[in-house]
């Protein structure tokens, strides 16, 4: 039987409303070997919305799963209208103050690595080098029979030429970069398979459902047991491919420090929760630590 992804979680007792206090944060950051785990959260002063929080798109959306995307001709079509869509704006995103405020601490050595279930990006756009995609980028594609890679605006090319003329407006754009459409406005959109082999296309992003690679976990978890403190930065850790990394650091004894203004998961494991936007605590720690963090108009685009 085909099981579907878990996608929320229900606290099992009385959520804390968590804190406005960040010394925790610029205390850790200022001692230095902070790994970073971040989360969608991160992402939403930059258009693009958060999975679970207020608004959040799994209240209207379901994302694709990757069993779905392998087994069915029609869902295919569907994500990749929707996924091509989605692009034309989801590219265009740019980092906010929380992406660059993450790239200050990193150039000032606070940081000993950041890694990202996000798919957009951003961190690499704001100029933070050590960065793990744990779930892919969705710049890349990937062909499933022969797993040669290609970049994404090659296959945005191609689509655009397969497909003259389409350009229905979407109702929103989510996490994942897929933007909301309905079957009518799928209609008859045409997929194109790789070139070398005629295989079938699927972007570099690990889906619902789908397991992250080994060695992808594995470096990450060297991470965390290098680093002397976690800091989670707007992640619900609803799905285990986050939590675990926390849980293990836990269970070192090496302090969690979550910033996320609504309950997570990890809540029980973090020292503290800080429930304040991403772009204002961070900006907040970096000014109280001296650090200079960009504006915006020196970001890498």
């Amino acid at each position: 039987m085909r099981m579907r992804p878990t996608l929320s979680w229900t606290p099992t007792e009385e959520a804390s409303p968590g804190t406005t206090d960040l010394e925790p944060v610029a205390d850790a950051l200022d001692r230095g070997g902070v790994l970073v785990l971040s989360g969608a959260g991160i992402s939403t002063e930059s258009g693009i919305p958060d999975y679970r929080g207020e608004g959040g798109s799994l209240s209207r959306h379901t994302p694709m799963t990757y069993q779905d995307f392998t087994a069915e001709a029609q869902a295919r079509r569907r994500y990749w209208a929707r996924s091509h869509l989605g692009w034309r704006t989801f590219g265009s995103a740019r980092p906010n103050a929380g992406h660059r405020a993450v790239a200050a601490f990193e150039r000032h050595g606070m940081l000993s690595g950041v890694i990202t279930q996000n798919v957009d990006g951003l961190h690499q756009a704001a100029g933070s080098d050590e960065v793990v995609e744990l779930h892919g980028s969705l710049d890349r594609v990937v062909c499933l029979s022969c797993g040669t890679f290609s970049p994404r605006r090659e296959l945005a090319r191609r689509l655009e030429e397969a497909n003259e003329g389409f350009a229905p407006v979407a109702a929103t754009i989510n996490p994942d970069g897929d933007a909301d459409l309905t079957d009518e406005q799928v209609g008859d959109f045409r997929v194109v398979p790789c070139t070398l082999c005629g295989g079938i296309l699927k972007p570099d992003v690990v889906f619902f459902g789908e397991t992250v690679p080994p060695q992808r976990v594995e470096r990450c978890r060297s991470l965390v047991r290098e680093a002397d403190t976690l800091l989670v930065l707007g992640s619900s850790l609803t799905v285990m491919s986050g939590l675990r990394f926390v849980r293990q650091a836990a269970q070192a004894g090496q302090p969690v420090l979550i910033v996320n203004r609504d309950p997570t998961r990890g809540d029980r494991h973090a020292v503290t929760r800080v429930a304040l936007p991403l772009g204002t605590a961070l900006t907040t720690v970096a000014d109280r630590l001296g650090i200079p963090v960009d504006d915006g108009s020196t970001a890498i685009g």
